[in-house]
């Protein structure tokens, strides 16, 4: 079944995902942090759905709660890092064309926390992207 993304049913395949690997459950046994996917629209795109902020409560090898967040309704939590890009560039991560860490150190995908703290845990992002990348979505142009 293919979720459209970015939306509720995406992050909460996503959260289903990320709690049935086992996989991502050792690698990132020691993971405390949670994030904000701020997806952005592409330059020149008009889009009405953009910017989207989407939520991950991860710690310790699970997700704790996902939900998408409409900034003009409700307070964005203050979390450990907020990952924020155009959407062309997060479809390129999930579609394996664009190595993660490349985006982040590249800036395609800026981040707000500390970048060290991710480069000590390459496997656990690496293996968070995989799992996302294997949510089937569905792009609504």
């Amino acid at each position: 079944m293919a979720y459209p993304f970015p939306s509720e049913e995406y992050v909460q395949a996503v959260m289903n995902v990320l709690n049935n690997d086992q996989q991502y459950a050792e690698v990132a046994k020691n993971w405390e942090g949670d994030l904000l996917f701020v997806i952005e629209p592409d330059k020149g795109a008009e889009s009405t759905d953009l910017p989207m902020t989407l939520y991950f409560n991860l710690w310790h090898g699970k997700c704790r709660e996902v939900r998408v967040i409409d900034p003009e309704v409700e307070e964005v939590p203050d979390v450990a890092f907020t990952l924020i890009a155009p959407q062309a560039n997060y479809l390129r991560v999930l579609r394996g064309e664009l190595d993660p860490m490349q985006a982040m150190i590249t800036r395609r995908l800026k981040v707000e926390g500390s970048m060290a703290y991710m480069l000590r845990n390459v496997p656990t992002v690496l293996h968070f992207v995989r799992c996302c990348s294997s949510v089937e979505i569905e792009i609504e142009e």
